[in-house]
């Protein structure tokens, strides 16, 4: 799914989602790294809203993001906001070339459950890997293995904006670790509708571990990615800080 339809809608039915809380945290965790300025990637920056910020606190973004629809929004939130300086990459996280390394790279809102199977999870985390300065920071959240079997399991969820309807439809298929998404977005004031869909996967935090580590990134975090506290057995998404190794040690 490269979120064709849905690009136009998501912020508006994203609309409780904290950005601001989700940009301090971030900021702090790369911070407590010495990580205050230079080149950080968004990996799945979507329409941007912690790209822009990230840029705002003075860090040279790159947004990377697989659909077209969702970059050239945050294109117009950049020319709005007068913040012309950033790099945005239409592309694949599995296949990521950034042409250079970054200091830090960020994906969040459960961008790393879309990318598929097992296999091409891990190797968007090497991937990620490659392009990260020795000692450089990795920030990423997932959606837990708890949130897929006992929060989103077989619901449908209905999202009202103020032009567009949404239902959200999802069927577990735990045998592949994977929930199936049906999304239909209808437009109260045109007679037309859009539908999509995708999978997001799922993976214990000893699989994330792994994968990781496979990538030469240690994690060092695992916290709730809702409260950013302490992990619980409940908790709906995980936050993870890695650092890449550096070679040799």
């Amino acid at each position: 799914m490269a979120y064709e339809a849905f690009a136009g809608v998501y912020d508006a039915l994203n609309e409780e989602a904290d950005y601001d809380k989700l940009f301090s945290f971030t900021h702090k965790i790369l911070c407590s790294y010495g990580i205050a300025d230079g080149i950080v990637v968004d990996l799945g920056c979507g329409t941007g809203e912690l790209t822009l910020r990230l840029a705002g606190a003075g860090y040279d973004m790159i947004g990377v993001d697989r659909s077209p629809e969702m970059l050239s929004i945050l294109r117009e939130k950049m020319w709005e906001q007068g913040q012309e300086g950033l790099l945005l990459l239409c592309q694949e996280i599995e296949a990521l070339d950034l042409y250079g390394t970054v200091r830090a790279a960020v994906s969040t809102f459960d961008t790393l459950n879309h990318i598929g199977g097992f296999a091409r999870f891990e190797k968007a985390l090497c991937r990620a890997a490659l392009f990260l300065e020795p000692g450089g920071v990795f920030l990423f959240d997932m959606n837990t293995p708890y949130k897929h079997t006992h929060v989103l399991k077989d619901q449908v969820f209905e999202i009202e904006a103020d032009d567009a309807y949404c239902v959200w439809r999802n069927k577990l298929d735990a045998d592949a670790a994977c929930t199936h998404i049906t999304v239909e977005i209808t437009y109260p004031d045109m007679d037309t509708r859009d539908i999509e869909t995708f999978d997001e996967y799922f993976y214990t935090m000893e699989q994330i571990t792994a994968a990781c580590r496979c990538a030469g990134l240690r994690v060092v975090q695992v916290l709730d990615g809702e409260d950013f506290g302490a992990l619980r057995p409940d908790s709906m998404r995980y936050i993870i800080t890695a650092i890449k190794e550096n070679i040799g040690e």
